[in-house]
């Protein structure tokens, strides 16, 4: 038996297992299982609360509903910062070591806000041929490789079907991107909706996903920061950076982080 947290961080919804005992292993059927919305809890992935390796407070690992595991998840990232405060007493500002390198993070009640490892791979107007049509997008890693599409409705986009063929074009083969769809609510405003890799569908918030969608908003606009992001949930989330030439830094997410109910499953 396994005991754990379910938690939802913008409508993104995540199982939160404390493994930092270290008797905890996965494989990706048990994953699957556990995130079954019909024979398991019903998640969109799993996170495990770990012993840091490199002199950070915790280690996060983050695996999709499909048992792959990925670099980051910006909504998952929030929860696991309070999740740590709940489980492991730890304070209002903790760190924690992911694959796409050590996030700080600060608590604010329901809110918390992220300090992320500076985006990288930054490129704008890329031409895409996704079947008869040419589409220009944007790409940027925030953690974890996004492509941001500009669209005037956003209500309009097919998301499962335009999402899935961007993702597995062989321009980010092998591993492909995650893709989100921008519709612009103001100078300082867009909604977004997002296809993500590893659940293969739209989910109703990406937190990695909302920050590559006000960094590239904000680098095709000339917009400061913060830029206020509505997801597919209908909540909004805060991108706040600074800029530095062509190169963003000092990036942060702010956003909720809600607990649901707790439990125990049988592997």
């Amino acid at each position: 038996m396994v005991r754990f947290t379910k938690m939802n961080g913008a409508g993104n919804d995540f199982v939160m297992i404390d493994n930092r005992a270290g008797d905890v292993r996965l494989n990706s059927a048990q994953i699957a299982r556990i995130c079954d919305r019909h024979r398991g809890i019903g998640a969109d992935g799993i996170l495990l609360l770990e012993k840091a390796r490199n002199g950070s407070d915790f280690r996060m690992r983050y695996f999709n509903s499909d048992g792959g595991e990925a670099e980051m998840c910006g909504n998952g990232a929030r929860c696991f910062a309070r999740f740590a405060n709940k489980v492991a007493g730890a304070p209002g500002k903790i760190s924690f070591e992911t694959p796409a390198g050590v996030i700080g993070a600060e608590l604010h009640h329901e809110l918390v806000t992220l300090h992320l490892s500076e985006p990288t791979d930054l490129r704008l107007n890329v031409a895409l041929r996704v079947g008869d049509a040419s589409k220009t997008v944007h790409f940027i890693n925030s953690g974890v490789p996004h492509v941001v599409v500009p669209v005037t409705q956003i209500d309009d986009v097919d998301v499962r079907r335009d999402g899935a063929a961007i993702r597995h074009h062989q321009m980010f083969s092998p591993k492909g991107a995650n893709v989100n769809f921008i519709e612009k609510r103001g100078t300082k405003n867009i909604a977004i909706r997002t296809y993500e890799r590893g659940v293969e569908n739209e989910t109703l918030a990406c937190g990695t996903g909302v920050v590559a969608s006000a960094l590239i908003f904000a680098a095709t606009e000339t917009a400061d920061g913060p830029i206020g992001v509505i997801v597919r949930s209908g909540s909004e989330l805060t991108v706040g950076f600074k800029r530095a030439g062509e190169n963003f830094r000092d990036v942060t997410l702010t956003g909720p982080a809600e607990f649901v109910f707790e439990g125990t499953i049988e592997l």
